[in-house]
């Protein structure tokens, strides 16, 4: 029998690969926020792609209030230009944090042992996807519970991520392109609402990329 994982799953390539990857191992439980952003296709694909990945249960999450506290956050304002590079002002503050809380309450309710998420090495410019991060955090959900695991009534959990196994966005792609075929196309990752990745904003030009470097000719189809 399986173990539990509970992923924190966006319908983008980065955690459907991820799903892929711990499919081996793990019943996975996934779990898409609803938190206000611009690319509310991302959370049509997760629904529909959930279930080619066979997870056990997906639960799709509305935060939305969340968007009136980032406020003119790029990922959220539909008004601000979307750059085609790393900028700050796309970092949604501490989001993988309130992601991977409310995964874990959910990881700890079911008895399940690992939580995941879709970091990987080339998320190094976000603070909240670095394995340290995930570390200290998953040490202080643990904290919170530790009565309820001393007292068998609750699971030690961990917080997983490509990341933390020093795998790139191109190994990932590999990885899941092995297992998924061309299902892997249909994954979201564009920043922009529209039917089509625009294949300009940093998300699309980081897909182009790691399909490049993966060896992977690209399908997805890109407005530019």
């Amino acid at each position: 029998m399986k173990q539990k994982a509970v992923l924190v799953y966006s319908g983008g390539a980065d955690s459907v690969c991820a799903a892929a990857i711990l499919a081996d191992k793990y019943d996975i439980y996934g779990i898409t926020f609803s938190y206000g952003q611009r690319a509310k296709r991302e959370i049509v694909v997760a629904k529909k792609l959930a279930r080619r990945l066979k997870m056990k249960k997906h639960k799709i999450v509305d935060i939305g209030f969340m968007k009136n506290l980032y406020g003119d956050n790029v990922l959220t304002d539909s008004k601000r230009n979307v750059p085609n590079k790393f900028e700050y002002s796309i970092v949604v503050p501490i989001r993988n944090a309130v992601f991977l809380s409310i995964a874990t309450a959910w990881a700890y309710t079911l008895g399940a042992q690992l939580v995941g998420y879709g970091a990987h090495t080339g998320d190094i410019h976000y603070p909240d996807c670095r394995p340290v991060f995930a570390k200290k955090l998953a040490d202080t959900f643990n904290l919170g519970e530790k009565d309820g695991i001393k007292l068998g009534l609750r699971k030690k959990i961990k917080i997983w991520s490509p990341y933390a196994d020093s795998f790139s966005k191109s190994d990932l792609l590999r990885m899941g392109h092995e297992k998924l075929g061309d299902t892997l196309f249909e994954t979201w990752s564009c920043y922009v609402n529209k039917k089509l990745h625009c294949g300009k904003c940093e998300s699309c030009s980081n897909r182009k990329k790691a399909f490049v470097r993966a060896h992977i000719p690209d399908k997805t189809a890109y407005l530019a």
